[in-house]
């Protein structure tokens, strides 16, 4: 009998996991929802069982995944705590909360396995990091690692490494974001109208990101390609090292990294 799931939580990153599961067979899950109207939502749409009850979802599954909000974690973990047990595989995919956070609220000796996932998640492009808590071993990491695939790509890390994690590819696609507004408001500056300039970003950004995934091809050779000598290229780039872009990016990720350990110490 397939593995049981249930996903505390149906927001975006809990549907989107629900839906890359559904999509690769993993039939046998339950979803959980605040509200009656979501939850008859989410059964109508995806033909799976859909509760109010997290206590109630709990029961049975091989794996719970806990897909709420940081601040609705006491709560969430109050209310299923009496319900875990030992024989299931606990797997958080909230920012900033240490295992051992999630570990003092339930019973001793759960599995527990943290994961930060990223935005592209919701299109089955992301990637998350994995670590596991003080009593998660291999095989619970496998198991979680089999879940998240679905909604991308999985690396391994120790636990402090994850603030690390949260900096650059959890926070990442903000500054992608951020590079791509600039670059169209640029396109405009140009001439160009904001539909052709948004569409030579975005397809621009894509293939780029495919060209150093699908080639293997490492970031300095990708831009040595692209820049001929004494061309259009080289200039662009040569205004970005003397605005300090490179060196900005460095103190921000940084910066991040800081406000991601803040928030795991429990600071607001």
């Amino acid at each position: 009998m397939a593995q049981r799931l249930a996903i505390l939580g149906a927001g975006k990153i809990g549907e989107s996991l629900l839906a890359g599961l559904l999509s690769s067979g993993w039939s046998n899950v339950v979803v959980t929802g605040r509200r009656q109207a979501r939850v008859d939502e989410l059964h109508d749409r995806y033909g799976v069982e859909a509760t109010l009850s997290n206590a109630g979802a709990v029961a049975g599954a091989d794996i719970v995944v806990l897909a709420v909000k940081p601040q609705d974690f006491p709560a969430l973990l109050g209310e299923i705590a009496p319900s875990v047990s030992t024989e299931q595989t606990v797997l958080s995919v909230a920012a900033a909360i240490p295992t051992a956070q999630i570990e003092s609220r339930l019973a001793d000796g759960v599995p527990v396995v943290r994961a930060m996932p990223n935005a592209p998640s919701t299109v089955h492009e992301g990637i998350a990091g994995l670590c596991a808590g003080a009593h998660g071993g291999d095989e619970h990491l496998d198991l979680a690692e089999s879940v998240l695939s679905n909604l991308g790509r999985v690396v391994r890390l120790p636990e402090s490494a994850m603030d690390a994690v949260t900096a650059v590819s959890g926070s990442g696609p903000a500054y992608f974001a951020l590079l791509a507004e600039a670059m169209i408001e640029a396109g405009i500056l140009l001439g160009l109208s904001r539909e052709v300039s948004t569409q030579l970003v975005v397809q621009t950004m894509l293939g780029t990101a495919k060209l150093l995934r699908d080639e293997q091809m490492h970031p300095v050779d990708l831009r040595e390609a692209v820049t001929s000598p004494g061309g259009t290229t080289i200039r662009a780039i040569r205004v970005l090292e003397q605005k300090g872009v490179r060196a900005a990016f460095l103190d921000a990720i940084q910066a991040a990294m800081e406000r991601s350990q803040e928030l795991a110490a429990g600071e607001q």
